[in-house]
């Protein structure tokens, strides 16, 4: 089969799809072009290269013959690689969750030639069932609607435009209270599940962030409730079938309340900021297993995931061989004939190891008689650690010679930025000067490839090729790397490239208007808004990360002018932060040092 558009591209997900029958176009002015002058919707899909359901939504329609056929006949049809992309992804997954009410990849989104959108959705199946439309029904009905109802179409794409451009719009700024600290804090103490750790029930998130703030709360305060609830949960997810025991990381979430099922995809940011969390506890307790762990977190991403020139690759997927986790479960049976048999007995002990299995995944046909990995450490001490090791280093050895799940090997700047600050934190806190080592290498690439001729960050580099335009993420996440590194370090360049960086991302994306940060440069791609991010999702914010900074850099440089940016971002952002303080947990971490901490001693974490 001959390729399609997308062959020339450097995504790892756009690449994926190469060989689709679907005339994938890349976002471009072309593709909206030729929608305008053939009168088609565009039908454009947003995903990424580690994503299950975008696997499962390409098998089953996007190289089906079929669908391609009802495709390209009734759209022009777009892919976008969420994380090359993250401004079309920010815009359009708005759209969904206002349109549909949830959010979530593959984004299918169904627009006029002039971007406005008329339909949102996630993953859709080929055929109709279980009460979600399929793909065979979806679009035949939407082509129909557009022959003969287009203006209803046109209509309904114009509220949604004009409803996202009204809810984008900023409140009055107000000075941030304390109260809102405590108010965070009680909530998520009515959140918090006591039996298990964590924030909600199934499917269970880390949110790494969430830890930070009752690190910091309790540091302020000195509540007990706090840090249990921070060590419960690092305890919990550190022996869970979430975190990796045999090749360390952390898997992307816990599809059970327990933290014991994970979604298997591993991604960069999730490591960065757990490290950082685990890295911080050890700070607090001194709990050699919390220091264990973030090391064990960055041994991972240097065997796995550091590229030749010593940048941090992506990701890497759940699946491998057509099946998820099929790369990280053991039968009781292949550990037997790993170890010999006192060590045998032991992983088997330790880890729940069993014949029949020890959990029921989605495919439970599939799993019977394999086994996740988690750990209870009652019936065995210290002198049992040693041996452990040994063992579980055999059992990685003979996992390699396993057919690997797929790498997501691009560098994105504000990914690595998370990783480098993680590594110039546990380089102090652990002192290992190492660790400082590898951050500088990464700060040094991105500092020379990952630049434009006037000095302004690049997004992605891949295959010898830095290119797209930094976004507010890449610059908060990459300057908090670099404040790090100095402290580590003690070397004036890197304070020196944080504060040129700093001065260039306030040029171009301050909101001199309300304050705070825009998302994209004021040059950059005219979407249908232009977004502020202030929500701590996966990751934080940019302008929580921003807040921080800038806090940092005033503390160590003295600069009265970034004390006072500090305040207009925080003045910014307040109104939602009061509304819902626990969706901004890494802000409220912020803002806790403008309350009075210390910020040339906390992390950019």
């Amino acid at each position: 089969m001959n390729p399609n558009r997308l062959i020339t591209e450097k995504s790892p997900y756009l690449l994926q799809h190469a060989y689709n029958p679907i005339d994938w176009y890349p976002w471009g002015q072309e593709a909206f072009d030729k929608a305008e002058r053939e009168n088609k919707p565009v039908f454009l899909s947003i995903g990424y290269s580690t994503c299950h359901w975008c696997h499962v939504m390409e098998k089953e329609s996007f190289e089906d013959e079929q669908v391609a056929g009802l495709m390209n006949e009734a759209f022009v049809c777009i892919k976008v690689d969420r994380e090359e992309r993250p401004d079309i992804d920010n815009v359009y997954m708005t759209v969904c969750q206002m349109m549909a009410g949830n959010g979530g990849w593959p984004l299918t989104i169904i627009m006029a030639p002039n971007k406005q959108p008329f339909f949102a959705g996630t993953y859709f199946p080929k055929k109709t069932g279980l009460g979600r439309i399929g793909m065979l029904d979806l679009i035949p009905r939407v082509k129909t609607m557009w022959e003969t109802d287009k203006p209803n179409l046109m209509q309904l794409s114009e509220e949604v435009t004009t409803r996202l451009r009204r809810d984008n719009e900023p409140a009055a700024s107000e000075d941030p209270a304390e109260s809102v600290l405590h108010n965070a804090f009680e909530q998520l103490r009515h959140q918090f599940d006591s039996a298990n750790g964590g924030f909600s029930q199934a499917p269970k998130f880390p949110t790494p962030h969430i830890l930070l703030f009752l690190l910091s709360y309790a540091r302020r305060t000195g509540s007990e409730e706090a840090m249990q609830m921070v060590t419960k949960t690092l305890d919990a997810m550190r022996d869970g079938g979430i975190y990796d025991h045999v090749g360390f990381g952390f898997h992307r979430y816990s599809t059970d309340a327990r933290w014991l099922v994970p979604h298997f995809e591993k991604m960069l940011y999730d490591q960065a900021m757990l490290c950082l969390a685990y890295t911080e506890a050890f700070e607090v307790t001194g709990s050699r297993d919390y220091q264990k762990t973030a090391e064990d977190i960055l041994s991972y991403i240097l065997r796995d995931m550091t590229s030749p020139e010593g940048c941090f690759y992506s990701a890497e997927d759940a699946d491998s061989e057509g099946e998820e986790g099929k790369f990280y479960v053991w039968t009781q049976e292949e550990i037997l004939k790993a170890l010999d048999p006192h060590d045998a007995e032991i992983i088997c002990t330790l880890f729940h190891i069993q014949k029949e299995g020890n959990f029921a995944g989605e495919e439970a046909d599939h799993q019977s008689g394999r086994n996740i990995l988690h750990r209870k450490r009652e019936g065995h001490g210290e002198g049992d650690e040693q041996r452990i090791n040994k063992a579980l280093a055999r059992l990685l050895a003979v996992r390699e010679m396993r057919v690997r799940p797929g790498k997501d090997d691009k560098v994105l700047t504000d990914w690595n930025g998370l990783v480098i600050t993680a590594f110039a934190k546990a380089a102090q806190v652990f002192q290992r000067p190492e660790y400082a080592d590898n951050a500088a290498r990464a700060a040094d690439f991105i500092l020379i490839r990952l630049r434009t001729p006037d000095g302004r960050l690049l997004h992605r580099y891949r295959d010898g090729e830095a290119s797209l335009p930094a976004s507010a993420d890449d610059y908060a996440f990459f300057i908090s790397g670099l404040i790090e590194l100095y402290l580590a370090t003690s070397s004036p360049r890197y304070l020196e490239e944080a504060l040129l960086l700093n001065s260039i991302f306030i040029s171009h994306f301050w909101d001199r208007d309300h304050g705070g940060f825009f998302f994209t440069a004021d040059d950059g791609e005219r979407l249908l808004v232009r977004k502020k991010e202030s929500y701590d999702g996966a990751i934080p914010s940019g302008n929580s990360m921003a807040l921080f900074n800038l806090l940092r850099l005033a503390s160590i440089t003295g600069d009265a002018d970034l004390y006072e940016m500090a305040a207009k971002t925080a003045r910014a952002v307040y109104w939602m932060v009061r509304q819902a303080p626990t969706a901004y947990t890494y802000f409220l971490t912020a803002l806790d040092l403008s309350f009075g901490g210390t910020p040339e001693n906390q992390s950019g974490s």
